[in-house]
């Protein structure tokens, strides 16, 4: 009854919503032409964001080494970034919902900003700890989610948002190798003064490509909710029709994964015996992957099947690249596994993503991918513990049998169980 009950307020808050937007599109708040630009620029500015942050990420254990950080201490630093960011996502989606798609944009750029200066200035390692405080706000990719939400409608979101992978593969690919060029050639500190310069571009970018109301305005009772941290609300969020099952595949089908990749730089090392040179070749070989799936397969799927057929999809596939890690042995053998890896870790992003934002109320899409983004940190705030401790007891296999068993159990949930999802294909 309390599933009735719920769909049906769910339907009511739908179909209100649908008048306000007709309303408000008749008094021409965004043209379709604007959305598509608007859209366009959102990619822009989450591709440049990544790229610096992947550049950063190759040299940082240089420039740790270089100021005397040993090995624990690093950790240390991972560990801070990642809870800072698990602890900022949610506020920063709440922000977004409060103040709007573009100011959030504004606050992750001027983020990095901060951060990149920090990280120029840090001759010691007090300054480099510093230098990851702004991370708790640098959300890129989240903002850029909110701003597509924003823009777009229920049927077109899962392909648009697909779309922001292909962003993803563009900052791993041109990052890494940036990254490795320019402290090459220039020094350490090169690739923190560009990571600088980007990122204030950015925030030019975000403060006059975007307009500063992108979608029409709530109903009063929606803004009651100004709390930018509060349990209560998560919970509430988690209370919506499918919400909570939907969050719970997101964050189990993909952990092995995770895990694994946390521990990669030591794998590529000790189990493939890659050298660096060739470990940034596998990486850019990923990032080649997660542009091709993205532009060319996610967007395409989305059109001719509903959200529920490809969430399944995913986790059948998962299970399948489970059983492939499980058994491989060579580094040939990952590159084989990671076509269908990347595959199901893109689909299954997108697709949760694009079910989550609908479930929830409109004035509430930010904190729902504020949610969605602490899913990445959170891995890597508990993975190199977990992870370390699988590798070292158990090998490489170990993740891959995780990955297996966890899976099959998400896919028969799946087969089993009827989520109240919205079964609608992009247009």
């Amino acid at each position: 009854v309390s599933t009735m009950s719920a769909k049906t307020s769910s339907g009511g808050e739908k179909e209100a919503s649908g008048t306000r937007n007709e309303t408000l599109g008749e008094r021409g708040c965004l043209g379709e032409a604007k959305k598509r630009q608007v859209i366009r620029v959102a990619y822009v500015i989450a591709a440049l964001d990544l790229t610096f942050l992947f550049m950063q990420m190759g040299v940082l254990p240089y420039l740790a080494k270089s100021l005397g950080l040993d090995s624990v201490g690093f950790g240390y630093l991972q560990t801070i970034f990642g809870v800072l960011q698990l602890v900022g996502g949610y506020i920063f989606g709440r922000f977004a919902d409060q103040f709007g798609a573009r100011a959030a944009l504004i606050l992750s750029c001027v983020s990095g900003s901060i951060f990149f200066l920090l990280m120029t200035l840090s001759t010691s390692i007090p300054i480099l700890l510093l230098s990851r405080l702004p991370g708790m706000f640098m959300h890129g990719m989240p903002g850029a989610q909110k701003v597509i939400t924003d823009v777009t409608s229920s049927s077109q979101r899962a392909g648009a948002l697909g779309k922001l992978g292909f962003c993803f593969g563009v900052g791993i690919i041109f990052g890494s190798v940036l990254g490795g060029v320019l402290s090459t050639k220039f020094g350490v500190y090169a690739p923190t003064y560009v990571g600088l310069v980007g990122s204030v571009i950015n925030t030019l970018i975000a403060m006059v490509c975007i307009p500063s109301q992108i979608k029409p305005e709530s109903d009063p009772h929606q803004r009651e909710h100004s709390d930018l941290f509060s349990i209560s609300e998560i919970l509430r969020l988690m209370r919506f029709p499918g919400v909570t099952e939907v969050f719970i595949i997101k964050v189990f089908s993909g952990l092995p994964i995770g895990l694994f990749m946390i521990m990669f730089s030591i794998i590529s090392m000790d189990f493939f015996g890659l050298e660096a040179v060739e470990s940034g070749y596998l990486m850019s070989y990923f990032g080649v992957l997660q542009m091709v799936v993205q532009g060319l397969v996610v967007g395409k799927l989305s059109k001719h099947c509903t959200e529920l057929t490809l969430l399944r999809l995913s986790v059948f596939v998962f299970a399948g690249v489970g059983l492939g890690m499980a058994l491989m042995r060579t580094v040939w053998h990952y590159c084989i596994v990671a076509v269908p890896l990347v595959f199901a870790f893109s689909m299954l992003a997108t697709i949760t993503d694009s079910i989550l934002t609908k479930a929830v109320p409109s004035s509430d899409t930010g904190a729902m991918l504020g949610i969605c983004a602490s899913v990445q940190p959170l891995t890597r705030t508990v993975g190199p513990t977990i992870g370390g401790v699988l590798y070292k007891q158990f090998g490489v296999s170990s993740f891959g049998y995780l990955q297996l068993m966890v899976n099959v159990g998400l896919f028969v949930y799946l087969w089993k169980s009827k989520i109240p999802l919205e079964e609608m294909k992009s247009q």
